[in-house]
């Protein structure tokens, strides 16, 4: 099962795929994961993408792209995987249809938790509210101040995803404001007939 999980930032695409994880047996692959691996592994791949971020500057998606397509080739992936977080952009989603076109693969769905924006925002607050009060830091991305921000690159650059999929026959929507096992539920259901 190759599956992408889309959604705005704090819609629960973590929490679904770790629970997607521990059911299927197949790995979650998110690129900030990977490039960290590709980095410490020291893969031909992972020396460019750290060459470029000692550099302080942002990893292209042509490298991106290869870390991906590195990943996607390990046997852990074999019989599937999650994609989470990836891809960003129309033209991060058009290498993803090459990559596995060349590797005679086909992607089974995407599967979007659709949210309501007011409550996603109050979400991220209490969540900022609770780890606050748990004595830990809050999360960079879970600052309630950077969090509309997110949200605006999300609508920008990702959410244009959305219609790409639709076009394709391989969106999928969930109701991503139920409760976290309602939610696990719809994605089952999806899953069954994927």
């Amino acid at each position: 099962m190759r599956l992408i999980l889309l959604g705005p930032p704090g819609a629960g695409k973590g929490t679904q795929a770790q629970r997607l994880v521990e059911k299927y047996g197949i790995p979650q692959l998110s690129t900030g994961d990977m490039l960290r691996a590709a980095v410490a592994a020291g893969s031909p791949v992972g020396l460019k993408a750290k060459a470029v971020m000692d550099a302080g500057e942002l990893v292209s998606d042509e490298i991106v792209n290869a870390i991906v397509a590195e990943r996607i080739d390990q046997a852990d992936c074999a019989t599937g995987f999650i994609l989470d977080g990836y891809p960003r952009t129309l033209v991060q989603a058009d290498s993803v249809e090459k990559m596995l076109d060349e590797r005679g693969i086909k992607l089974d769905v995407v599967i979007e938790l659709v949210v309501d924006d007011k409550a996603l925002v109050g979400r991220i607050a209490n969540r900022a509210e609770e780890t606050r009060a748990a004595g830990k830091p809050v999360r960079k991305d879970d600052d309630p101040a950077v969090f509309p921000e997110r949200l605006r690159e999300y609508y920008k650059k990702t959410a244009p995803l959305i219609g790409y999929y639709y076009a394709k026959g391989s969106l999928k929507q969930v109701d991503g404001m139920a409760d976290i096992d309602a939610v696990t539920a719809q994605i089952d259901e999806l899953l069954k007939s994927a």
